[in-house]
């Protein structure tokens, strides 16, 4: 099986407005910036703690990103989707909308506008923000979906085609079968390129790239289509010959950025 990953992105790319409520509702965490971009403070006008207040009536368990993450997440950061508030005023009105992105910063859901013609900039935002969250009314986490999007009745009955695939290897990447995981420990050294890292396998002299995922010590691997993620101390490389999942562990040694 070949381009998994770019068939993952297809998939999200073209579903409509009810496939991202569905895809939105397998997530049970939300992480909301505590500075959002076009402002200068951090919860600013408290649009970023709103957010969180706001999303958490949803049934999701919303997290800023300075609050300590629980355990799961750490150990799995893509269990958490990403939320931006995107501004697009105009002279005459405050209009915010909220896009929601996965661990590979592919897009799962995008809010309708929500929009404030008030002066005073708090009230404005906080307005703009309120009327945005009354569009996402059916965005509400279902525990029975993410508990999976694949059942297994029997092995001889499995059949999954590459999309199917691809969802349930970022669902249960760090999910580590013993089978899949090579016992040797390799070492990488890591040069800062734009958008990731070039990584050169420090006995074979190997070169390979990851490219910035969004989320801290989470990345997407160029050459294989895989996924490259931290746990504790070690990176795990992760991705798919044919239909088998291949687990590499490394040690990567970061150069400072020039």
């Amino acid at each position: 099986m070949k381009n998994i990953f770019i068939v993952l992105c297809a998939l999200l790319c073209t579903c409509g407005t009810f496939g991202q409520e569905n895809k939105a509702t397998n997530y049970k965490y939300i992480i909301v910036p505590q500075k959002l971009e076009f402002l200068k403070e951090i919860d600013q006008y408290q649009t970023s703690s709103l957010t969180k207040f706001l999303l958490q009536k949803n049934g999701f368990t919303v997290i800023l990103d300075s609050e300590e993450y629980p355990l799961d997440l750490k150990e799995d950061l893509c269990k958490a989707l990403n939320a931006s508030i995107i501004k697009e005023s105009s002279m005459f009105k405050t209009s915010v909308r909220l896009e929601l992105k996965d661990c590979f910063n592919q897009l799962v859901y995008a809010s309708d506008e929500g929009a404030s013609r008030l002066k005073d900039f708090k009230r404005s935002y906080q307005e703009a923000i309120r009327n945005m969250h009354g569009t996402m009314g059916s965005i509400l986490y279902n525990p029975k979906m993410n508990s999976g999007l694949i059942a297994v009745k029997k092995k001889e009955e499995l059949r999954l085609d590459d999309k199917e695939i691809a969802v349930h290897m970022i669902q249960k990447a760090a999910d580590i079968g013993s089978s899949e995981l090579e016992d040797t420990i390799g070492s990488l050294s890591a040069k800062s390129i734009q958008n990731g890292y070039q990584l050169t396998d420090i006995s074979s002299g190997a070169v390979f790239t990851i490219l910035n995922t969004g989320l801290e010590d989470c990345f997407i691997v160029k050459e294989s289509n895989g996924i490259l993620y931290k746990k504790d101390a070690v990176w795990f490389l992760q991705y798919y010959e044919g239909n088998k999942r291949v687990t590499k562990r490394f040690v990567i040694s970061f150069a400072q950025k020039e």
